[in-house]
């Protein structure tokens, strides 16, 4: 019995329980423990030192809370078979295992035209064959093609576990105190309502809290300006890197798997043939290969891969209205003359962006509220919320960035 549950010491939580045979195996598989090594946050860390925590721990927490949750609604008298409690299980727990090196910041960069959770599907039907499909309920719950609509919702709706836990746990790693939300209340009020995932009423005022400080953490966290320059450094690295391997400039990464990826563009669509090429891969074949193209005879590349290492990153400007020409075109003159620069070359150097965030928006996203009457309203439709339709719309900002001379 000792085999079959093993408790994982989470400082979010606490202790985290796992006690299914078949959760521990996927837990131990090469495709699984990979998550280690890469960063839920990507370059958060140069601005909260404390954001060095991994994939693994992200998805072991929304495992945890996924567990929460089902015990939560089996005890409201929502019908859930022991199959569907396990499908939801690893539904959770494999749902981010299709990201790559440094997560969204390389996601267009490495494979093209391959989203994150196209690989991470990929990833369970492999799995799926390995342990004699035992996983098919967690696949059919994953891609909404499972009948218990509520069970899809719990992993990728606009109040799911997911989201709850990197929440919880980014406020905590970093320290900024406005991402705390008070994610067990809203468990605690957890409901299913003619087959959709519904809140109770009295959780109105914790769901308005989750909204908000998602907005916060946004803008506080995943899109602070100093984090935005360090990934598009690194975009920039990489997008260098490939144009001097299609002028047949020897440029070879530190790792065979990033090589491969880098050389062969061709494979961009053959993902699956590469699978196991694509899980060796993690953010230390892309900082080794960073490191050592600090050396590279390019100084384009040179410059860029230093200023990463170094943290002298991109000076970064947002402003509400897009950036005029002449102040683009004023910056790019600087360096080439600074770098005897081409007008091309200075685009890694100066370039302009768009960051988003929207808070919540109605057309495509639903958090519904049950009422004690049994009537049902979208969070911003509720009198007096504080989530109202002009919150629906998009933030966005413009931003520059350019090296500093």
């Amino acid at each position: 019995m000792s085999n079959t549950r093993k408790i994982i010491n989470d400082p979010v939580y606490g202790f985290i329980t796992i006690d299914h045979p078949l959760i521990l195996d996927i837990i131990a598989h090469p495709y699984y423990q990979r998550l280690r090594r890469i960063y839920q946050m990507a370059f958060a860390h140069l601005v909260y030192p404390g954001a060095v925590h991994s994939r693994l721990h992200h998805s072991l927490g929304a495992y945890h809370l996924m567990c929460n949750a089902l015990s939560e609604l089996k005890n409201k008298g929502v019908e859930i078979t022991r199959e569907e409690e396990l499908g939801a299980k690893i539904a959770i727990l494999l749902h981010d295992v299709g990201h790559g090196p440094y997560s969204h910041t390389l996601e267009k960069e490495l494979i093209n035209d391959v989203h994150h959770e196209a690989l991470s599907i990929l990833i369970m039907k492999v799995l799926n064959k390995k342990f004699n499909n035992q996983l098919q309920t967690a696949i059919d719950i994953f891609t909404n093609n499972y009948p218990k609509k509520f069970l899809y919702q719990l992993i990728a709706g606009q109040v799911d576990v997911d989201r709850m836990d990197y929440l919880t746990r980014d406020s905590f790693f970093t320290g900024v105190s406005e991402g705390v939300i008070g994610y067990d209340r809203i468990i605690k009020m957890l409901t299913v309502h003619n087959g959709q995932l519904m809140v109770e009423e009295k959780a109105i005022y914790s769901i308005e809290k989750f909204l908000v400080s998602r907005r916060l953490m946004y803008w506080q966290v995943y899109l602070h300006k100093t984090v935005l320059s360090a990934e598009m450094m690194l975009v920039k690295i990489i997008q260098r890197s490939k144009e001097l391997i299609a002028s047949g400039i020897k440029t070879e990464a530190a790792t065979p798997a990033l090589n491969y990826f880098l050389q062969n563009l061709s494979a961009d669509h053959k993902t699956e043939e590469h699978l196991d090429t694509f899980c060796s891969l993690d953010d230390f074949d892309v900082m080794a290969t960073v490191k050592n193209w600090i050396d590279h005879p390019d100084k384009i590349l040179s410059i860029l891969c230093r200023g990463l290492v170094d943290r002298k990153l991109y000076k970064v400007k947002l402003q509400v209205d897009e950036f005029e020409d002449s102040a683009v075109n004023k910056k790019k003159k600087e360096l080439m003359q600074r770098f005897a620069l081409s007008n091309e070359e200075a685009g890694y150097f100066v370039f302009t962006g768009e960051a988003i965030n929207t808070t919540y928006n109605p057309d495509d996203e639903r958090i519904n509220i049950l009422f004690k009457d049994g009537s049902v309203k979208d969070i911003s439709n509720v009198d007096n919320a504080l989530i109202h339709q002009h919150l629906s719309s998009p933030v966005k900002k413009q931003y520059i960035c350019y090296l500093r001379v």
